[in-house]
This record gives C-alpha cells, sequence and structure tokens, in this order.
C-alpha cells in the first residue's frame, strides 16, 4: 500500500525570463541566472532547517522543469522529478491528488505557475476561496496528517527574500 504522504510542497518556479530565447512561446522561458541563483540559496537554507524531499512533480514548461532540477539537485538522494501535466497554468488539483495518492512517497513537492499555485496551497488546507500570493520561487510546507485530499496544516511559507541576508 502507498505511503500516506505526509508533507506536500508547493512550489511557484523562480525568476524566468520576460520572453522565450529564439522567438519561442511562453513554454520556452528560462530561469534566469540571478533566479537560478535565490532559488538555489532559498533550498539549501530550506534544506538546513530540515525540508527533505522524496518526489518532484513539475509542470511541462522549461522554468518549472528547472525549478524542480534546483530542488532535486539539493536533496539528499537527489529525489526524481516527474512532469505533471496537471501542473500546467491552469492546474488541476483532482488530478493532482489523486497523481499523489498513486505514488510511494511521504514527502512530496508540486512545482508550477501562479495564480495556480496560490490556489492549489487554499485547496489543499481546505480553504478554496482563500488568497495566497506566492512570489517566485516560494514554497510552501503543508503538513497533511491525513494524506492528500483531506484538509491539511499550512506549516510555513518562505519566499527567497530568505535567500538575500547570506
Amino acid at each position: 500500500m502507498p505511503a500516506l504522504t505526509t508533507h506536500l510542497y508547493v512550489i511557484r518556479h523562480a525568476v524566468a525570463e520576460d520572453n522565450a530565447p529564439d522567438g519561442g512561446g511562453d513554454q520556452d522561458r528560462r530561469l534566469t541566472k540571478k533566479g537560478r541563483r535565490k532559488f538555489e540559496r532559498l533550498v539549501r537554507r530550506l534544506q538546513a532547517a530540515g525540508m527533505e524531499v522524496d518526489l518532484i512533480a513539475t509542470s511541462p514548461l522549461v522554468r518549472t522543469r528547472q525549478t524542480a532540477e534546483i530542488l532535486a539537485d539539493a536533496c539528499a538522494g537527489r529525489p526524481p522529478v516527474v512532469v505533471v501535466d496537471a501542473l500546467a497554468p491552469g492546474s488541476d488539483w483532482h488530478a493532482l491528488v489523486a497523481w499523489t495518492i498513486r505514488q510511494d512517497a511521504g514527502r512530496v513537492a508540486w512545482v508550477g505557475h501562479a495564480p495556480c499555485v496560490g490556489r492549489l496551497v487554499a485547496l489543499t488546507i481546505g480553504d478554496g476561496s482563500a488568497a495566497i500570493r506566492m512570489q517566485k520561487g516560494a514554497v510552501a510546507a503543508i503538513r497533511l496528517d491525513d494524506g492528500p485530499g483531506q484538509p491539511g496544516e499550512l506549516e510555513w511559507l518562505a519566499t527567497t527574500d530568505l535567500a538575500d541576508d547570506d
């Protein structure tokens, strides 16, 4: 039987370019060097504070995949990164919950886009009407004592501003 997810980390992608290179579309926008650096520092700080991740789900867009790879590279055991279409812009919370339930992981990260990630946090804590603003590179930690799909508790919300005072 799959493990009940006890921690969910909802992450907004780090700062990305305004335009995709070579005339590509929005889906091709990459992280900026500064966005990458700030998110790497935030992840190191969160890891030092005890954040652990077993599995990372990401939107298929380039900037979210790059953000997920930064997280994976910093985690012990380098957790797998899986592209999950339900995290694309317009995220599908029900599909994400169903996907997460099928995984054998106790600590899962979802990497997506605004404003969807704020809505995903609100739905996961049981208040779909809550307005939760997620800055670029922000990480929300939610404790799920009864597993995915049941209301959880927002434990903390960290932004890349924490990485500025290194």
